[in-house]
């Protein structure tokens, strides 16, 4: 029996917040979604399951993304399945990083014969390259005025290289936080070498916290590096 596209359609709860893909790992979204379909037609002969891709249409993408799995449903009422489902991604294997940015949510349906019904724009998240920032604030201690050198790197995971390079160009924003409080504020705003690289100078005024935040973008998560004491001495 061949599925038609009317005969199990998936709704429901596929909204996917970013997913953030490290350099090499795999990494398995968990992902819920609704079911309906007649209640003439047996759930034991069809499987279902979510995936990502990119392009005008589902039936002719230009990348597409899904678990290794099959979804496991449970009968809500005759005609509605609850599903869970995983959407499986191998940085290495599976994706360049041109392809970081927005991809579209989707569903299939197969039967018995292996027959699929595909099903598209049920949503959109962003793919990430996961990214990673440092601080560091020297000297240690300081003398009150005098200036605080602090550096730091941004990099992102190259999904083609399995290792994670710098990211260039970027507006990072160095903040400060006083010891004893719990709020950061922004010092200043500094752009990243060729290299990600980052370094500053600001006068010392008390004992506190240096870190960098990268606010991030379409194709690259935003992230906070560790705050990094210095004590400051009359």
């Amino acid at each position: 029996m061949r599925i038609r596209a009317s005969a199990a359609v998936v709704t429901g709860a596929l909204a996917l917040s970013a997913l953030a893909v490290p350099a090499a790992a795999k990494v398995s979204v968990p992902v819920t979604y609704t079911v309906t379909h007649p209640a003439s037609l047996d759930p034991d002969t069809f499987a279902t399951g979510p995936v990502l891709y990119r392009g005008a249409k589902i039936t002719s993408p230009t990348g597409i993304q899904g678990g290794d799995d099959a979804g496991t449903c449970k009968a809500a009422s005759s005609t509605v399945l609850n599903c869970t489902a995983s959407i499986d991604i191998r940085p290495a294997l599976d994706l360049f990083n041109s392809e970081a940015g927005t991809w579209k949510i989707g569903a299939v349906a197969v039967d018995e014969a292996e027959h699929p019904t595909w099903q598209g724009d049920l949503g959109s998240t962003k793919v990430q390259r996961l990214s990673k920032l440092t601080t560091s604030a020297k000297p240690k201690p300081v003398k009150k005025g005098k200036t605080v050198t602090v550096t730091g790197k941004l990099s992102r995971a190259n999904w083609e290289s399995g290792k994670y390079s710098g990211y260039s160009g970027q507006a990072v924003q160095l903040q400060f936080r006083k010891k004893g409080t719990t709020t950061y504020k922004t010092l200043k705003t500094v752009k990243t070498n060729s290299t990600g690289a980052l370094k500053t100078t600001t006068k010392a005024t008390v004992d506190g916290y240096y870190r960098f935040i990268f606010v991030g973008n379409t194709t690259t998560p935003a992230v906070n590096a560790a705050g990094d004491l210095v004590r400051v001495t009359k």
